[in-house]
């Protein structure tokens, strides 16, 4: 793997964890109080991140096109078509989930929300800025550099696995990691890293918009009414 690759997952790691060290900080000499401190800086850190990668990735961007890559007509289908197949596989693990006993809904997406919520400036990190780093981290590094190892199959299970652990721990893994598999299978069909990008893109907003628009006390009655039916089930 080249060597920029690796500063590239460096990047992301310290990304994740730098809130530990400078949120604090950030605390203590300004009038924020620590939750909005921890915002702020993951809104800076997330920015630099994907600054600090897109300079790293510049061979890449310089680099001629696969020869059997999607043409532009092809992206914008793909990237439809892919935002179905993203929902699709949502619901089914999703069902999945509920036969196996496992509650609806996401920490890590309520907590997202949540910020969003104090923040809404945080809506640029949630919709633009995530989908582009974790699609170069996950699909194109990760999962691409296991593709030239493995078959697409152990491949996509290993980077999915990943992406599901850093999102939201082992409690809706298979949530996760179907909607991982997707955006690989996407990358893979199109030979084009902009076409995951996108339906990441596209998800995560209306992901944001759906609940942004409902009431937190309507939200948490359909989560209690999804509840209910999994204990019917």
């Amino acid at each position: 793997m080249p060597r920029r690759y690796w500063y590239v997952i460096l990047t992301y790691i310290i990304m994740q964890f730098s809130g530990l060290l400078f949120a604090p900080v950030i605390y203590f000499l300004t009038p924020l109080g620590l939750t909005e401190a921890s915002i702020y800086w993951s809104i800076f850190s997330f920015i630099a991140a994907l600054v600090i990668v897109l300079l790293l990735m510049r061979p890449d961007m310089k680099m001629e096109p696969h020869r059997n890559a999607a043409g532009t007509g092809e992206v914008v289908l793909w990237s439809i078509a892919g935002l179905f197949m993203t929902y699709a596989a949502n619901y089914l693990a999703t069902v999945i989930e509920t036969l196996m006993g496992i509650a609806p809904g996401s920490e890590n997406t309520q907590m997202i929300m949540d910020i969003t919520r104090t923040v809404p400036a945080f809506i640029v990190i949630t919709t633009v800025i995530a989908p582009i780093l974790e699609e170069l981290v996950f699909r194109k590094i990760i999962f691409g550099e296991l593709y030239k190892r493995l078959n697409f199959f152990w491949a996509a299970a290993l980077s999915s696995f990943i992406f599901g652990i850093i999102h939201d721990g082992l409690v809706h893994i298979l949530i996760y990691a179907a909607i991982a598999f997707v955006f690989a299978f996407l990358y893979v069909k199109t030979k084009r890293i902009i076409v995951p990008i996108i339906v990441h893109m596209a998800m995560n907003s209306i992901s944001v918009i759906v609940q942004l628009s409902l009431d937190p006390k309507d939200l948490e009655n359909m989560m209690r009414q999804l509840e209910e039916m999994q204990m019917i089930l």
